[in-house]
């Protein structure tokens, strides 16, 4: 397959763009000064894009490529794609289910930990010298707290297991009602917001779901809620969060995502009732390399005539 071309569009990990490079003709977007010098040198060899959860294919470059056959994306998110593009060209789009649920469930976990319980907060207070001029204050616990789910796919389904390990009472909203969930179902985010402690964001980014967070539901959520984004930096409208946590309208929130990655909003860096992450979710040895392992599977199955291992479309 060495002659088969293939363009990596963002930096991935090191594993998985040296296998690329092992098995496949390899073109590395960030080499070329701009798109349109890549396409003019190479869009009639290359056959197939990787994608990632920061940068993908969109209509234009799907178009530029007359002999591309498939795109992969090193992600379980998709919206960096023009999924309807790939489906009017026939061209399947894969990704990295299931290998990655776990982690982020339990970095979703983490995260509601750090910020109720104030670890990193205490870390610094420890580490400055602080403890010695008086103890630190008391926060609040995790065990017992409601918790909200926004999205009850894979990984809303993973988080609300590990919380009721904590006993918390669990309630969701997605599109439609699961029939087979025994959990609480609000038919509207706003409502879950009004009814739950933390409200966990962990729902696909499509049109329906940009801002799904936004004044109404922070308000609803309330001074004594907390928001958690495991999900897409654009889930949230961040204007609006910035000002709720400035002006004391949201307790808190535990944020791995942000609108516009890796800018992120600078009035957050003095408040401790946030904690931010670097979009870590799903970032350990373990879970990237099952993610590489997918994609090249996907590759490779696609170019022997074979059935893809996670077909999207």
């Amino acid at each position: 397959m060495e002659s088969i071309g293939v363009l990596l569009v963002a930096r991935v990990m090191p594993y998985l763009e040296q296998e690329l490079d092992k098995r496949f003709k390899l073109f590395r977007a960030w080499e070329y000064p701009n798109r349109a010098q890549l396409l003019s040198q190479h869009a009639a060899a290359i056959r197939a894009v990787v994608a990632s959860s920061s940068a993908g294919a969109d209509a234009a470059l799907i178009e530029a490529l007359p002999k591309l056959e498939i795109v992969s994306s090193f992600s379980v998110g998709v919206d960096k794609i023009d999924k309807e593009k790939c489906r009017e060209k026939g061209i399947p789009v894969t990704y990295t289910p299931d290998v990655l649920t776990d982690e982020v469930a339990d970095l979703t976990i983490g995260l509601i930990l750090a910020l109720l319980r104030r670890i990193c907060e205490c870390d610094r207070f420890v580490r400055s010298g602080q403890w010695k001029r008086g103890n630190y204050k008391l926060t609040t616990k995790f065990s017992g707290k409601t918790v909200g789910i926004i999205g009850l796919g894979r990984i809303g389904e993973a988080i609300a297991k590990r919380a009721e390990g904590f006993k918390c009472p669990i309630s969701y909203y997605s599109r439609t009602e699961k029939r087979e969930s025994n959990y609480k179902y609000y038919p509207s985010v706003v409502e879950l917001a009004s009814n739950c402690d933390i409200l966990v964001v962990a729902c696909a980014l499509t049109e329906e779901t940009h801002h799904i967070i936004n004044r109404e539901v922070i308000n609803a959520l309330g001074p004594k809620g907390y928001l958690i984004n495991i999900g897409r930096g654009k889930h949230v409208d961040e204007t609006e969060l910035v000002s709720a946590l400035v002006e004391g309208r949201l307790g808190g929130a535990g944020l791995d995502v942000f609108e516009n990655e890796p800018s992120v909003p600078e009035e957050l860096f003095g408040l401790e009732n946030v904690v931010l992450l670097p979009h870590v979710g799903s970032a350990t040895v373990e879970t990237r390399t099952a993610m590489a392992d997918l994609v090249l599977g996907n590759l490779e199955a696609h170019f022997l005539g074979k059935p893809l291992l996670t077909p999207l479309i």
